[in-house]
């Protein structure tokens, strides 16, 4: 699809997300030592349950990685022995994937694909070839179309093909940002700690939102700094995917999250974020589900 037959939601996003694939690649959040060394890892909650994707490891194993953004996580994969293969609506992002690829050693097992999701069947017309499809963090929150989503997931899967899927909470996506004196407010109950919300939980309406900074880097000067985001309810998303005829095998909620969702939320010793007193909100989810 040409850059203007995109809708307006798709070219907003992506000019953003165009943009901060040098800002991500300049950031500490992204560092990428350990798997120039050999030795990737994802983040700790990934980390933790994969083991129950793929028990058995993840030689021979083919992967699609959804929303990829510059393939980091994509390649740890390729690393620990599957075949990966990448995609992301950012050509800098894909281009920034290939040319890691490349120098990891990696370009016979991780190939990527610059498209919008809802063309991910045109653009790699493999039905029925993935045993996993992973995506993960920051994902489904610009997407419209949720239902469209697992379908296209489940379209991928090889039956008994199972995916793997963690994002932020969709509850504390409704709170914009806490007020400064977070520790007493948690001792007294949490809820406190913020102002009233922000968006609804049940908003149907694109979230259009203009706001500087990133996540990886509150500092970052940002010529694109209008996003359009999408609430989805947790509820529906689960449905989503039994609609599309997969089998949910776990669902977990979290206390904490890869990026510092809020300024309050302390950096914990496996590197994700989360409540610096009392855990009263989940911040993170994530789910398995095979398809049958």
């Amino acid at each position: 699809m040409a850059h203007d037959e995109l809708p307006e939601w798709a070219r907003v996003n992506r000019a953003r997300w165009d943009e901060l694939v040098d800002v991500h690649l300049a950031s500490e959040m992204y560092d990428l030592a350990d798997l120039r060394a050999g030795a990737g890892r994802l983040v700790a909650i990934d980390e933790v349950e994969l083991p129950l994707i793929a028990p058995e490891g993840w030689q021979g194993l083919r992967v699609l990685h959804l929303q990829c953004h510059f393939g980091a996580d994509s390649l740890v994969f390729a690393q620990r022995g599957a075949e990966v293969v990448g995609l992301d609506f950012s050509m800098p992002a894909v281009k920034q994937a290939r040319a890691l690829a490349e120098e990891l050693g990696l370009g016979e097992r991780a190939r990527f694909v610059c498209a919008n999701l809802y063309d991910a069947r045109h653009a790699l017309p493999e039905p029925e070839s993935f045993d996993v499809v992973y995506t993960s963090w920051g994902t489904i929150g610009w997407l419209p179309d949720i239902a469209e989503w697992a379908r296209i997931i489940a379209w991928f899967l090889k039956p008994d093909g199972r995916l793997y899927f963690a994002d932020g909470h969709p509850a504390a996506f409704v709170f914009d940002e806490p007020a400064l004196d977070a520790p007493a407010a948690l001792l007294d109950g949490g809820p406190a700690l913020f102002p009233p919300a922000r968006y609804g939980y049940f908003d149907e309406t694109p979230l259009d939102i203009d706001e500087d900074g990133d996540y990886a880097d509150p500092d970052a000067q940002v010529e694109n700094s209008r996003t359009i985001e999408f609430m989805h309810p947790l509820g529906a998303t689960v449905t989503a995917l039994i609609d599309a005829g997969l089998t949910i095998d776990f669902l977990h909620e979290h206390d904490a999250v890869p990026w510092q969702m809020f300024s309050v939320l302390e950096r914990r010793g496996d590197g994700l974020w989360g409540w610096p007193v009392t855990a009263w909100l989940p911040l993170g989810m994530s789910l398995a589900a095979t398809r049958r």
